[in-house]
């Protein structure tokens, strides 16, 4: 499916399933396994903490996390990252993630534990270096004992 496509079937009102590449939005997506449910969305009723699908402009099709709302635009940045992208004009947003598919199985992103668990992440934004550095050493550590 064309980039193209996928901006019709959403503005269209169709939901759309991809799979994400890459690694920015690890852990939520790992490649070749999750699969991200994308509908059309509206980007005044957006907010912070929600996974979006648009397009930079260098015209690749992007979905990554809403850390920040101003008058400017829209500030992303990957679940993976600690690097924030904007501001974004609401005509660059495309779609909103509205489900999971994992190994076969399905999950609704509105799941008051899913939203939890998103918040915290969003907060940790600033020490996610350490954190990752701290789960390689113990990674490290365990596999040679």
């Amino acid at each position: 499916m064309y980039t193209y496509d996928i901006e019709q079937l959403l503005k269209n009102g169709s939901a759309v399933k991809l799979k994400p590449q890459g690694y920015s939005m690890y852990p939520l997506f790992l490649p070749g396994r999750d699969e991200a449910v994308i509908e059309h969305c509206v980007p005044s009723e957006l907010h912070r903490g929600d996974v979006i699908l648009y397009r930079r402009v260098q015209g690749i099709l992007v979905l990554h996390r809403i850390c920040r709302i101003t008058r400017d635009g829209f500030y992303l940045v990957g679940d993976n990252q600690t690097e924030v992208e904007g501001p974004l004009s609401p005509e660059q947003i495309h779609g909103k993630l509205t489900g999971v598919v994992r190994n076969g199985k399905s999950f609704s992103v509105s799941y008051p534990i899913y939203r939890m668990l998103s918040s915290i992440w969003l907060f940790l934004r600033p020490v996610r270096p350490f954190f990752w550095s701290v789960t390689a050493f113990f990674r490290r550590f365990f596999q040679k004992h």
